[in-house]
């Protein structure tokens, strides 16, 4: 494999591993959002049942 070969193929996998370190962080961000929302939900449920007496747990 000559010089330049390898060069390229260092830059091809330098890329590849910087999009999956991008794509692993927007991952990380929407799981935290979505369970931002889901403690949200869970709280505004929980103050429903509380208001109305009717918690069934």
């Amino acid at each position: 494999m000559s010089k330049q070969e390898k060069n390229n193929k260092n830059v091809s996998e330098n890329i590849k591993s910087g999009a999956g370190a991008v794509f692993h962080s927007i991952h990380k961000g929407l799981e935290a959002t979505e369970n931002a929302a889901m403690n949200a939900v869970d709280a505004t449920a929980n103050a429903v049942d509380n208001l109305t007496d009717n918690d069934n747990r």
